[in-house]
């Protein structure tokens, strides 16, 4: 296996063992040599998230989106990242695109209200 599939699988191994901030170590360098996988960015998105630097992770869930436009995860995982930051308006328009994209989703349809 590569070693950039190693860091990612070591980054999704403390993600999943809650350890994000142990996390965005491997999944950095994973990054580093490989800016263009959505996996990678996803995972690092989603670790940023989980310890409050949403800032950071609004910047990997819009990299994905220029990757992936139609990924309905990275619509809704962005948004979260807007609420978090104070900016609804914006953050409502993602869920409405990820409502679009996966329609039924309870999730996605749940946040437009929370927001409206």
């Amino acid at each position: 296996m590569s070693e950039v599939f190693d860091l990612f699988q070591q980054g999704r191994e403390h993600l999943s063992k809650g350890r994000a901030a142990q996390a965005t170590v491997a999944l950095e360098k994973a990054k580093a040599r490989e800016p263009e996988k959505a996996s990678i960015r996803e995972a690092l998105g989603i670790a940023y998230f989980r310890i409050h630097r949403y800032a950071e992770a609004e910047s990997e869930f819009r990299k994905m989106l220029e990757l992936a436009p139609v990924d309905d995860y990275a619509h809704y995982a962005l948004g979260r990242c807007l609420d978090k930051l104070g900016k609804p308006a914006e953050a409502n328009g993602h869920y409405k695109l990820a409502s679009s994209l996966r329609p039924g989703s309870r999730d996605y349809q749940a946040r437009i209200r929370d927001v409206s």
